[in-house]
């Protein structure tokens, strides 16, 4: 790992699966390195995967196969900026369609229990908007939806 931070990603033995699918599924991704333990440890035996180091959209990560004793939760998520409709789509059902699951305003969970914010550019641009109205129309909008869906968002900004 050259990074000096590293976002290391607790998982179940399936640290090399997961990352195999974020590289497949996300742009400037990749597994970088699979390292086997050196001898027996709680969650498994020499030989086992386990640590994988991977990038996701640029970002380092680590991936510990540490065992059962933790699970992921809400409150870590990556947030993923889409350009389109069609972007959005695609992550969004990469994700839910590999097992994962679906939540509000954006948000779904991967098959590993990791969360994902897919979040269109649009939404982001549209709740911060200067006019407080439009903002909150954009905003309400968004909390009754599962996946974001661009042209509604853009509807409710302009009223």
């Amino acid at each position: 790992m050259n990074s000096k931070n590293t976002i290391c990603l607790w998982y179940d033995g399936t640290a090399l699966e997961a990352a195999t699918f974020y590289a497949a599924t996300f742009p400037d991704s990749k597994v970088n390195a699979v390292h086997r333990a050196p001898g027996d440890y709680p969650a498994g035996k020499q030989g086992d995967v386990l640590t994988v180091e991977f990038t996701v959209m640029g970002i380092p990560c680590l991936g510990l196969n540490g065992g059962s004793a933790f699970k992921h939760t809400e409150a870590f998520s990556f947030q993923v900026a889409t350009d389109d409709q069609a972007e959005t789509d695609r992550l969004w059902n990469a994700i839910v369609g590999n097992g994962g699951q679906e939540s509000a305003c954006g948000w779904c969970k991967d098959r590993w229990g990791l969360s994902w914010q897919i979040t269109p550019r649009v939404l982001s641009e549209a709740i911060s908007d200067p006019d407080p109205a439009a903002a909150k129309r954009a905003f309400t909008a968004m909390m009754e939806m599962t996946k974001i869906d661009v042209a509604r968002i853009e509807a409710a900004r302009r009223g």
